[in-house]
């Protein structure tokens, strides 16, 4: 249960984040996902239900508050925090690397996504000017972000599981 409202206050503090601080900070109107962060971190530190969990309510948030259609963003981040739930038997806390791989691969899988969706079905075949002005600078963004996003929610996964483990420890 402890696990859940940590979790919960996570998402919430990302996206009040990324709606006012991060859109404040916003370099040339582009800004980091920390949704994605979030989403992408939760699924590959503790598997694909949990990550699909985070990536449904992260998701469900951004269709309310930003989206045009309820369900585009919410099924979106649902694929990524399974799809990075499927790497959890790969993960090592200490390595950063795959970290950063999978959250700069989710950040591109999600904005190629948007564009196919939003821009280019409607007609809008400007991919060159998405990319260079768009798509990467906010992969550059978000990864910076990470850097100190990550730590913080390896920190509090680290916390939750060592007390998960003394809890269980007390029963057995």
């Amino acid at each position: 249960m402890k696990r859940k409202i940590i979790t919960a206050i996570f998402i919430v503090i990302a996206f009040l984040l990324q709606s006012t601080v991060f859109d404040r900070l916003s370099f040339a109107n582009v800004r980091p996902d920390l949704l994605i962060i979030v989403t992408a971190s939760f699924g590959f530190m503790r598997g694909r239900k949990e990550g699909m969990a985070v990536g449904f309510a992260c998701g469900l948030l951004a269709d309310i508050f930003w989206g045009g259609m309820i369900g585009f963003y919410t099924l979106i981040y649902t694929v990524l925090g399974y799809l990075n739930g499927t790497f959890h038997r790969m993960f090592f806390d200490d390595d950063i690397k795959l970290p950063l791989a999978l959250i700069g691969a989710s950040d591109l899988l999600y904005s190629l996504t948007a564009y196919v969706c939003l821009f280019m079905l409607q007609g809008e075949f400007i991919f060159s000017y998405f990319l260079g002005h768009v798509m990467l600078p906010e992969l550059v963004y978000t990864i910076l972000i990470t850097l100190v996003l990550y730590q913080l929610i390896l920190y509090v996964n680290r916390r939750l599981e060592a007390e998960e483990q003394r809890s269980a420890s007390k029963f057995v």
